[in-house]
């Protein structure tokens, strides 16, 4: 397959790819760049004749690309790092509120956050925060690994971001 026939691949079936990605992804700019990966992708190909089946070719790079950039935007989501010291900055920073009864309408939504979530998690971010101990410190107490107190605290802190920004 030439480059010739790259091109009239795409622009045969360009336009089916990119609504075969825009289903299965986030936004329609990002089926376009995924779309656009494909086709460089294609170009790569040491041994463009030895494809058998270009359209199938095609849409299983597509799929494995697809899968590829969920596993990269999971790793992401899971990574945050909470030891990171600007998220603990935020974390301390609390907002001026214009009264005490937003400030305890706050803390009972955080609360009830926080009860959402399994004991481990909770004890985890209680520990940390409210009694400042170390990740070794917290998987003594929970007998856990210290990468399990970091996953807990991850978590924890990804759940109260969600909850509490719906909350305003």
């Amino acid at each position: 397959m030439q480059k010739t026939l790259i091109q009239k691949l795409f622009l045969e079936h360009g336009q089916a790819l990119r609504g075969f990605i825009r289903r299965r992804v986030q936004s329609k700019a990002e089926a376009a760049d995924l779309a656009q990966e494909v086709y460089l992708r294609i170009l790569r190909v040491k041994e463009p004749e030895a494809i058998r089946n270009p359209e199938g070719y095609l849409y299983g790079v597509a799929s494995n690309l697809i899968r590829e950039q969920r596993r990269l935007e999971q790793r992401r989501s899971t990574h945050d790092d909470a030891g990171d010291p600007s998220l603990a900055e935020q974390l301390a920073e609390l907002p001026s509120f214009d009264t005490e009864l937003d400030s305890r309408n706050r803390q009972k939504r955080l609360l009830e956050v926080l009860m959402q979530l399994p004991p481990n998690c909770r004890t985890a971010i209680v520990l940390q925060y409210r009694d400042g101990l170390s990740y070794q410190e917290i998987a003594d107490r929970l007998g856990v690994s210290t990468h399990m107190v970091k996953k807990y605290l991850t978590q924890t802190l990804a759940h109260c971001r969600k909850r509490m920004g719906r909350w305003g």
